[in-house]
């Protein structure tokens, strides 16, 4: 299966230490411990017109809006977005970033379709490989492990062998013989997660009652960033948390910004809800480009 002109094979991945952040450099932490902190524009320069960038959160939960206004803001180019999408998905197709979209649903929850994709995908202005959701957790799974694929059931039944030719099954060598959908990787090039709270080392917290896939983008991609609500210190992250909170460590991440409110309009519980009123301008906005640009201007400077 061809995710994105070709480059949907197994490329090699190395899982360690891949720090950033050299402008911290002589703050007498140790090897493996340098400070990560940087700006949405530093992260942002990370990017290249035709990566292949996922996309943290869930719906229009925990989304890392402020990075991706930053791209929209930069104007980047030709991207595959692997996303369970909401309004990440819509804003950069409004902007003419994507080129191709691998998703499990692109919804906002409380309304059910996001207007920017359902636009574009209409008119045919992006490529799309539409996945059943578990089939996006277990391709990131196989990414992370360094596999090629891995055999799941999902997708067997359904229409989406009809609507992805490439996907292919194999049958198991044991005495079952069943048959099973061999799920491709899903290679990152760049993740860019939002968590509640991190340090300044690359470790992470979500403090709200689901992980979501954050741990699988990370571990998925060449290059990792997170931004947080709130940098602290190390010790802080374990203060009024459970150790199990602690969803990233610093070995799976590259950068870390401090971004407060960098999930809104989505939402980052327990800091605060989704802003319901600024997803239905969203939605009204994107009704006609006088509205857009009125909303643009506001919600991306």
């Amino acid at each position: 299966m061809d995710l994105d002109g070709g480059q949907f094979g197994c490329r090699n991945w190395q899982l360690g230490m891949r720090e950033v952040g050299t402008r911290h450099a002589g703050t007498g932490d140790s090897p493996g411990m340098r400070d990560k902190r940087m700006t949405v524009d530093e992260v942002v320069g990370e990017l290249a017109d035709g990566m292949t960038v996922g996309i943290g959160g869930w719906g229009s939960r925990r989304k890392p809006m402020g990075l991706v206004k930053g791209i929209v803001r930069a104007g980047v180019r030709d991207l595959t977005v692997v996303s369970y999408g909401g309004p990440d998905v819509g804003l950069l197709c409004a902007a003419g970033a994507v080129r191709r979209v691998v998703f499990g649903f692109v919804s906002l929850d409380t309304i059910v379709y996001d207007p920017w994709f359902r636009r574009v995908r209409e008119e045919g202005r992006v490529e799309v490989c539409e996945l059943d959701e578990g089939m996006v957790q277990c391709g990131l799974r196989a990414a992370g492990q360094r596999l090629p694929f891995l055999p799941m059931r999902a997708g067997l039944g359904s229409d989406v062998l009809r609507v992805n030719p490439g996907l292919r099954t194999v049958r198991s060598p044991y005495g079952d013989g069943e048959e099973v959908v061999a799920m491709p990787a899903l290679h990152l090039d760049v993740a860019l997660v939002h968590l509640n709270r991190a340090d300044r080392f690359g470790n992470a917290q979500y403090l709200g009652p689901d992980p979501y896939f954050d741990d699988l983008f990370c571990l998925a991609a060449k290059r990792r960033f997170v931004s947080c609500e709130r940098v602290v210190e190390t010790a802080e992250l374990t203060g009024q948390a459970p150790v199990q909170s602690l969803l990233l460590n610093r070995m799976m991440v590259d950068g870390v910004v401090e971004v407060p409110g960098g999930a809104r309009f989505t939402s980052c519980v327990p800091d605060y809800p989704r802003d319901e009123e600024l997803q239905r301008r969203y939605v009204e906005a994107a009704a006609t480009e006088a509205h857009w640009e009125s909303f643009l201007a506001e919600f991306v400077a």
